[in-house]
């Protein structure tokens, strides 16, 4: 029976969410690529103790994350069978939808229909009575956002989540949900766009936007699928992702151009005395509009080193601006 580290809360310190009465941890565990039918349940069950026991209170989900769609989910249903009911109000588990989840046309994009119909099947799979954060994952701009956002409000209402959240929005779009949900007298509590080194467009108006909207951030990809990292600076390792996964990092995209301002930016981080992971991680959370980054892990050992990015958070302008110098020569 798992019993979780006393010492697990005097580890981070967690950061308010945007104008509300929400703490998150600053950094958060996605369940996004290996907690399908690729990982074994024993892996998954390690690293979802190792970022409890770490302090990470709390673990993100979709409704399509797998392989296949929908196994992250019940998988997750399993663990909190085997470990996460005696700590269920401890934790914060989001899930989401708007991309495609099943045939036919309710299955996808931002109707009420699809909606209503994927928090119920989300609830099911995952054994809970009810989400922490439900998010609408993408912009649907064949669905009036006032029907989306109202679907939003209806799952609150109905205490199928607590807070409603939004993902990959741009800026404008981002503002009108918020003002959406303000007129129907809700707040939107987070934004979950992508954020790294590599992807910085949030910083040209959708950080001024939620800071103006008193919305959250909680960026996804700070390591920009394992790039940001010392993984493959001298090559493709057989066991990494882009050897034996690449849906989402391809190996004919790790370039001589990026390995070399990855390089540069790796020397950075050892003068720092951190690893490249670990200056990826703490670089995204420089600005305090971030509440939160959301890290992936195959296996504990990553979620461990991750969280020690936070012994070494702060930078020195000297280092920031070296880190812009090298990220102003890249090509891509």
């Amino acid at each position: 029976m798992y019993i979780a580290a006393e010492d697990r809360y005097e580890k981070i310190s967690y950061r308010r969410c945007g104008r509300s009465g929400l703490l998150l941890p600053p950094l958060s565990l996605g369940l996004w690529h290996n907690f399908g039918d690729i990982t074994p349940f024993g892996v998954q069950q390690e690293i979802l103790r190792a970022a409890f026991d770490s302090g990470i209170t709390h673990f993100d989900l979709a409704n399509n994350y797998g392989p296949p769609y929908g196994e992250a989910e019940r998988n997750f249903g399993r663990h909190m069978d085997c470990d996460w009911k005696p700590y269920r109000d401890e934790l914060i588990i989001s899930t989401k939808a708007g991309y495609d989840m099943w045939p036919g046309p309710y299955g996808d994009h931002g109707s009420r229909k699809y909606l209503m119909a994927s928090i119920d099947q989300s609830l099911k799979r995952m054994h809970l009575d009810y989400v922490d954060i439900f998010y609408h994952h993408r912009p649907d701009p064949d669905t009036p956002i006032e029907e989306t956002m109202g679907a939003l409000y209806d799952i609150v209402k109905s205490g199928k989540a607590l807070y409603a959240g939004i993902s990959n929005y741009d800026a404008s779009q981002t503002e009108k949900a918020a003002e959406v949900m303000e007129k129907m007298g809700m707040h939107l509590l987070i934004h979950q766009p992508n954020y790294s080194m590599f992807n910085r467009t949030i910083e040209d108006d959708l950080t001024d936007v939620v800071k103006k909207k008193g919305v959250g951030l909680i960026a996804f990809g700070p390591l920009c699928g394992g790039l940001l990292t010392d993984k493959y600076l001298n090559g493709i390792p057989a066991d990494s992702r882009a050897a034996h996964d690449p849906r989402f990092l391809k190996a004919k995209d790790i370039t001589e151009d990026k390995i070399a301002i990855i390089k540069r930016l790796s020397d950075i981080a050892h003068e720092r005395g951190q690893s490249l992971a670990q200056m990826a991680v703490a670089w995204t959370l420089r600005d305090p509009v971030v509440t939160s980054a959301l890290i992936g892990a195959s296996r504990p050992e990553q979620v461990i080193e991750n969280v020690r990015a936070l012994d070494h958070a702060g930078f020195t302008e000297d280092e920031l601006d070296a880190i812009d110098k090298v990220l102003a020569d890249k090509s891509w």
